[in-house]
């Protein structure tokens, strides 16, 4: 796990000096992702330069650093992220001629792009990754994610013309040029989904490649500026999801419910030992739930000793699962540490929280995750996390909301639901007649989908010069053709929520402590086998995730496996009326936001009156603005 940074300065601009102390500077920006080690290397001719923080994880020796040059002289890579097959790589690579300095997965990665190019290169590898490439001899710059989107990516033009890139917005801002213009259009995501969705980013001219994709950018592309660049269209796949989910379901799974049981338990073992493999300490994140439970419990299988594992708890019962965490964690025999938070610790995190996440985050877990990531990296370098079995397994409570409220919506007469159906506005997501009327509106199940996972329903009267924004819950392209309602629903949250929510937050909170987070059900294997599974052994009578419970019970005791699923939130309504009234105030005053221009004072105000009487819940729309205005104070 690292940090990647560069640029392609227009030939005027570039020599060797200024393109070193730009790299340095941009990488800089990022240290606290790769605090082990740094580099820079620059293409004084092309105007290129690639600057790389190491966090070390394979390989701790200096044949591990980068930038990284090919045998032949013609590739340079900077790359964030991990190959957990590149042992099986580099035996099939050295049978082709290539030898190798050291054991690092970048080194492989390197002699795969040489030997087979770029996007066979990707397809080969097995991991996480955000990569830049820069092909000496064609005079190419690649860009590139994994498949799912563990890795982030951002690039962008600055007012100089210089073309950007980097792991995170800061790289990018390190560049005196790029001047910090917020998008309207990516606000009012924010405001809607509490996060922005590739490919937009909160600054104008910069965008966030889209999970599975690459760039590939050449001189006259990055002489043609932002104004030319379409970044819904130049990025092309290199993995489609929804390409993968329907030929998965059209394939289906050959076999009966003991046959998926073992198939999972294989694959999913399997991908659980990869990423233990390590020249570092490592550990588990622990919350107690099946996911967590279930790969915490594979690494002690796998582990000679007590596995690290690690929970955290609130004051607060409702958000609290640190007892069932420690039951588990005793059963599994892992060595296991908890933080119990009384509130304090959570609310000292919140001012950083706009440095940490470095664009504009509102996913209220933001915060005990921080408190997790920096528990752990106490004491281990990698911790391995449960993160997708929801998208994959069908584990949301809303899922099955949305597929009752679908159907119900198809029996209705249509005359019915012209006449009952509205637009009540912000006031829906307060549930009652108003979130009623507005099910009725959405009359399909994307516009069903759309209402249970939008915060404000119309953000662009909130935001000033805002259009509306399209997402994958808007776009019918993004609904597979094959398969179940329910595959639709799992197949928008992988494609949107999934990367841009719960990867994000994540990646920054973890390398925020210089943590590296690792995600086993993301397995490219074990998410195409899951997309081939029947409904029945994800949804079963009711029950939720049904075949990863099932597998559960074969290391853990029923009464441990089978519990109501809780989240991983904070309680962000009781602090705001409470201990971050003050900071909450500051933030919303009238003055402030019509100076800065921005949102629209008055429907803020309002809501924030009617959420101190205790007239409404609204901190859910509040902790939107509230993250934006803190991201803000950055700008300055």
């Amino acid at each position: 796990m690292c940090g990647i940074a560069g640029a392609w300065l227009p030939a005027a601009n570039a020599n060797a000096d200024a393109l070193h102390a730009l790299g340095k500077r941009m990488g800089s920006a990022i240290a606290h992702r790769g605090p082990d080690d740094e580099g820079t290397w620059a293409d004084a001719g092309a105007g290129v330069v690639l600057s790389h923080r190491r966090l070390s994880i394979v390989d701790l020796s200096p044949e591990g650093h980068q930038p990284m040059l090919s045998a032949d002289g013609r590739w340079v890579i900077a790359f964030n992220g991990e190959i957990y097959n590149h042992a099986a790589l580099r035996e099939e690579l050295t049978t082709l001629g290539h030898t190798f300095h050291g054991r690092s997965d970048t080194e492989v990665l390197l002699a795969a792009i040489a030997e087979w190019s770029v996007p066979a290169a990707l397809a080969a590898g097995n991991g996480m990754l955000a990569l830049a490439a820069w092909d000496r001899r064609e005079q190419v710059l690649w860009l590139a994610r994994d498949r799912v989107g563990k890795k982030p990516l951002y690039y962008g033009w600055a007012g100089d013309g210089a073309f950007l890139f980097g792991s995170e917005l800061a790289a990018l801002r390190a560049h005196p040029a790029l001047h910090p213009e917020v998008n309207p259009d990516a606000l009012a995501l924010l405001l809607r989904l509490n996060y922005i969705p590739a490919p937009y980013a909160i600054l104008r001219r910069v965008y966030k490649l889209p999970a599975g994709c690459l760039l590939r950018i050449d001189l006259p592309q990055v002489c043609a500026g932002a104004g030319a660049h379409d970044p819904a269209g130049a990025p092309q796949r290199w993995w489609s999801a929804l390409q993968r989910q329907q030929e998965a379901i059209a394939r289906g799974f050959e076999g009966d419910e003991e046959d998926a049981l073992d198939a999972l338990d294989a694959l999913l073992g399997d991908a659980t030992a990869l990423r233990m493999r390590a020249d570092v300490p490592l550990g588990a994140f622990l919350s107690g739930g099946t996911d967590s439970s279930l790969v915490t419990a594979l690494m002690q299988a796998r582990s000679s000793r007590p596995v690290r594992s690690f929970s955290i708890g609130f004051d607060n019962i409702a958000h609290d699962e640190s007892a069932h965490a420690a039951a588990v964690a005793r059963h599994l025999g892992t060595d296991h540490s908890q933080l119990q938070a009384d509130g304090r610790a959570a609310l000292a995190l919140v001012p950083d929280m706009a440095g940490m996440y470095d664009e504009p985050f509102a996913d209220s877990s933001q915060l005990p995750t921080a408190l997790l990531c920096r528990l752990a990296r106490q004491h281990v370098t990698v911790a391995l996390s449960g993160d997708g079995g929801d998208e994959l397994f069908f584990g949301y409570r809303r899922y099955a909301r949305t597929l009752r409220s679908e159907a119900w919506l198809a029996r209705l007469p249509r005359a019915v639901l012209a006449r009952l159906a509205g637009d009540p506005g912000e006031q829906a997501r307060l549930g009652g007649l108003a979130a009623l009327r507005a099910e009725l509106a959405a009359r399909e199940l994307q516009g069903v989908a759309r209402n249970r996972v939008s915060r404000w329903r119309r953000p662009e009267a909130v935001v000033i010069g805002a259009c509306r924004a399209l997402t994958a819950y808007d776009d019918p392209s993004a609904m597979p053709v094959t398969g179940t309602p329910a595959d639709a629903l799992m197949a928008l949250d992988f494609a949107c929520y999934l990367p841009e929510d719960i990867l994000t937050k994540v990646d920054r909170a973890s390398m925020a402590f210089a943590l590296e987070a690792r995600a086993p059900l993301l397995d490219w294997r074990v998410v195409e086998f899951a997309w081939s599974l029947p409904m029945t052994l994800k949804w079963h009578e009711g029950t939720l995730k049904y075949l990863p419970k099932r597998l559960l019970q074969r290391y853990l005791p029923e009464p441990l496996v089978q519990r109501p699923k809780s989240g991983f939130g904070a309680p962000v309504g009781d602090w705001l009326r409470g201990p971050l009234r003050d900071w909450a105030e500051a933030q919303l005053d009238e003055r402030r936001l019509r100076e800065e221009g921005h949102l629209e004072p008055v429907p803020i105000r309002t809501i924030w009156r009617e959420f101190l009487n205790g007239q409404r819940k609204w901190h859910t729309h509040l902790w939107g603005v509230l993250m934006f205005q803190a991201w803000r104070e950055t700008l300055n």
